[in-house]
C-alpha cells in the first residue's frame, strides 16, 4: 500500500476519535492531522520520499560541514600553537572527510539526532523520544522493527507523552490508532500486498 492510502486511512482513524471525544472544529483537524502523520511513521524505514520530505538536503549539510571543517583547519593553524594546532588541524580534516561521505540516505539519522539534541535542549520527552525513533528507523531495514509490536509500543510511548504535554485527551489515541493502521494495511493476509510485516520481531521473522 502507498503512503496516499496510508495517509487517508490514518486520517479516517483521527476522526473517528474526534468523534468519540466530540472535540472542537480545531482539535478535530488536529487529530485528523496527527492520525495522517502517524499513519505515514512505520515507512520511515524506507530511503523514499517520505524521508526526503521531513529531512534536509544533503547537500546543504554536507556544504555546511565541509565549511566548518576548513574553518577549523584555517583558525588552528593561525591562531593555535604547536600540539594544539596539530590536533584542531586533525579534527578539521575529519570533518571534511565525514561531510564528504554524508548521502542522501544518512540524513535521517543526522535528522534524528538534530531532534534527539532539540528534546534535550527543551526538556521535552516526546521529542527526545522522537529523535531516537527516526535515527531507529534510519538503521532498520524496511518492513521490520517498525512495523513490529515494539515498533508499536514505543511509538505508543511517544504518543502518551505528547498528550501529556499537550494536555489534550484523546491525542495517545489517535497517534496510536493511526500507527496501528499502518500495520494493518500492510498484513500480507489483504490481497494487495506481496509481503507482510514481522510483527513479533525479535522473536520470530515471519512475515504476517
Amino acid at each position: 500500500m502507498n503512503g496516499t492510502a496510508h495517509a487517508v486511512i490514518g486520517s479516517a482513524t483521527g476522526y473517528i476519535v474526534a468523534n468519540t471525544y466530540q472535540t472542537s472544529p480545531s482539535a478535530t483537524l488536529l487529530f485528523v492531522g496527527l492520525g495522517a502523520v502517524s499513519g505515514l511513521m512505520p515507512d520511515l524505514d524506507i530511503d523514499g520520499k517520505l524521508r526526503g520530505k521531513i529531512t534536509l538536503s544533503h547537500k546543504m549539510v554536507r556544504l555546511a560541514a565541509m565549511i566548518i571543517g576548513l574553518l577549523m583547519i584555517f583558525y588552528s593553524i593561525l591562531e593555535k600553537m604547536a600540539a594544539e594546532r596539530w590536533l584542531g588541524v586533525g579534527i578539521g580534516l575529519l570533518i571534511v572527510l565525514v561531510a564528504s561521505l554524508i548521502k542522501q540516505r544518512h540524513m535521517l539519522t543526522i535528522t534524528g539526532i538534530a531532534v534527539l539534541l532539540g528534546g534535550l535542549s527543551l526538556g521535552e520527552l516526546w521529542i527526545i523520544l522522537l529523535g531516537i525513533y527516526f535515527i531507529i528507523a534510519s538503521l532498520t531495514s524496511h518492513r521490520s522493527y517498525t512495523h513490529s509490536i515494539l515498533g508499536v509500543v514505543f511509538f505508543g510511548v511517544i504518543a502518551f507523552h505528547l498528550e501529556s504535554s499537550l494536555g489534550i485527551h484523546g491525542v495517545f489515541y489517535t497517534c496510536l490508532a493511526g500507527y496501528i493502521s499502518h500495520l494493518i494495511a500492510d498484513l500480507k493476509i489483504l490481497p494487495f500486498n506481496k509481503r507482510g510485516i514481522k510483527l513479533f520481531l525479535p522473536l520470530t521473522s515471519k512475515e504476517l
